[in-house]
C-alpha cells in the first residue's frame, strides 16, 4: 500500500485487480463495491450499540468510504459515515488522530462483521467472496460519525455528530446486543458462529494505537 501516491483526491494506491472484482457482486444490490453490516457502539456510551449497514465504494487501494444507513430497505435513514483507511496510512496519523479511528479485527474474527449476499448470488460462491474480503477489511482502521441516534427514537438528525467505535472483545456483547445480533442473523439468514469458524485461518494483525 502507498503513502506518496494520489488517487481520486486522496492518498492511496490506485484499485488492484481484486477490489474491481469484488465490485461486481455489490454492484447487483446499490452500485457500490461492499454492503457491510455489523453494529457500532458510541464513543461516548460504549453501552449503547446500533445496527449500521455500510455502502462503501474504493476511493483507491487505502481509502474506502462508507454511508451508512439503519436498514438495507429503500427507505432507509442515512445515519453516518465511515472512512476505511489501510495500516499504511495509520502509521502516518498522529497520536491524538488515531484515539479517533477503530480497529476491525474483532468484527471480523468473530463473525459480526458480514457482507449480505444478493439474491441473485449462489451461498457458496458469495460466502467465499465474503471470507476473501475480509481478508482485507480485518487490517483497515475506520473512523466513523453518526448523525442520526434512531436507536433512542429521534424522527430527526438531532444535535452533533458523534463519534462511533467499534467491538473489541466478547466482553462488550452484552444481553441486548446478543438479542439484536441474533436477530439480525435471522433475518440475513446468515450464523455468525458459522462464519467465525470460516474465518479462524485469517490472520488477526496487530492492532496499533
Amino acid at each position: 500500500m502507498s503513502t506518496d501516491q494520489e488517487t481520486n483526491g486522496a492518498t492511496g494506491a490506485p484499485l488492484a485487480t481484486k477490489s474491481k472484482v469484488l465490485e461486481t457482486g455489490a454492484s447487483l444490490v446499490q452500485g457500490i463495491c461492499a454492503h457491510l453490516n455489523a453494529f457500532h457502539v458510541y464513543a461516548h456510551e460504549p453501552h449503547r450499540c446500533v445496527e449500521a449497514n455500510h455502502y462503501c465504494t474504493h476511493l483507491n487501494e487505502d481509502v474506502r468510504q462508507c454511508l451508512i444507513y439503519d436498514t438495507p430497505s429503500p427507505n432507509a435513514r442515512l445515519i453516518g459515515v465511515e472512512y476505511m483507511i489501510s495500516p499504511a496510512l495509520f502509521n502516518t496519523l498522529d497520536a491524538t488522530e488515531r484515539k479517533l479511528w477503530h480497529s476491525h479485527v474483532y468484527e471480523v474474527k468473530s463473525g459480526m462483521l458480514i457482507m449480505p449476499a444478493p439474491a441473485s448470488m449462489p451461498d457458496a460462491a458469495w460466502e467465499v467472496a465474503e471470507t476473501k474480503e475480509m481478508e482485507d477489511v480485518v487490517g483497515l482502521y475506520g473512523k466513523t460519525y453518526h448523525f442520526w441516534q434512531v436507536d433512542r427514537g429521534d424522527k430527526l438528525p438531532l444535535g452533533e455528530a458523534v463519534l462511533m467505535g467499534s467491538l473489541t472483545g466478547d466482553g462488550q456483547v452484552g444481553e441486548g446486543l446478543g438479542r439484536m445480533w441474533k436477530e439480525r442473523d435471522e433475518r440475513f439468514g446468515v450464523s455468525s458462529e458459522g462464519k467465525k469458524g470460516k474465518r479462524e485461518g485469517i490472520e488477526a494483525p496487530v492492532v496499533h494505537k
